[in-house]
């Protein structure tokens, strides 16, 4: 019965079938918020929700029947655990925040489809080199926010009066977001000032920003290769078990030959 269930499980069908379920569930959590939607169909709405996390629920019970003490040791598991127990929970008085977490059965696509659960496998990989690259971000941010408070407060208050003002600016800035418009403030009492803004979006976003990117790709590289590698060991053991087979089978050949010529 268990081999069974575990069959079912991985079936690329039943698979589609629980994907399915997560983007049906996730675009009526999304006409939830269209109120005219819910006067006419929220009933309809409300049944599709429930008959999607019973699903859910059934599938991770059904886990835990096959893989047993194994269901814990999987990070996966426990994420989709915690999902599914969010919409669980009691959605009145001081809990009712918990009923907009249920659009989080949507992150559950996470775990069901191979390519993301290695995109998210890559980012976790790439936190220990991000992290440095973070420190360094916030390096740079504080230097610059305080020598933009010093130079340009007086210049523009609204912008730079402060150094948390100034950090929220330069972090502005470092998107993108209206930067030209900063600048011409500033350059309206400094005309030199374009030198700091050139310096610091050229280290910000050219710099810092790019590596962030490299540090995933390297991570997304690696995780492609362990995933290869992976393959090609069983590959190479499906192929000695073969080999194996078939001198067995030349064994038993040779045998039933000799027994008929004896």
């Amino acid at each position: 019965m268990r081999e069974r269930t575990q069959a079912i499980l991985t079936h690329r069908h039943f698979q589609r079938f629980i994907i399915g379920v997560i983007v049906v569930n996730a675009g009526t959590l999304g006409l939830e918020t269209f109120p005219a939607v819910v006067e006419r169909h929220g009933h309809l709405l409300t049944a599709v929700d429930h008959a999607a996390l019973y699903i859910f629920a059934v599938e991770l019970l059904a886990k835990v029947y096959v893989e047993r003490s194994a269901f814990v040791r999987d990070p996966w598991n426990i994420f989709d655990t915690l999902i599914v127990a969010i919409a669980f929970a009691p959605t009145t008085g001081g809990l009712s925040v918990l009923r907009s977490l249920r659009i989080l059965r949507a992150l559950r696509l996470l775990s069901v489809v191979p390519s993301l659960r290695r995109v998210v496998s890559a980012l976790l990989r790439a936190m220990p080199g991000m992290s440095s690259i973070v420190v360094l971000l916030f390096l740079v941010l504080y230097v610059a926010a305080v020598m933009a408070t010093k130079l340009y407060g007086e210049a523009a208050p609204d912008r730079f009066g402060s150094l948390p003002t100034s950090l929220f600016t330069l972090y502005q800035t470092m998107t993108g977001d209206d930067w030209g418009n900063i600048a011409r403030q500033v350059m309206s009492r400094h005309p030199s000032a374009w030198i700091f803004f050139t310096i610091f979006i050229l280290v910000c976003t050219f710099v810092i920003l790019n590596l962030f990117m490299a540090v995933v790709v390297s991570a997304m590289d690696e995780e492609n290769a362990e995933e290869r590698a992976a393959i090609e060991d069983t590959t190479a053991h499906t192929e000695r078990i073969l080999e194996e087979l078939a001198e067995l089978r030349k064994e038993v050949a040779e045998l039933r030959r000799h027994r008929a010529l004896d």
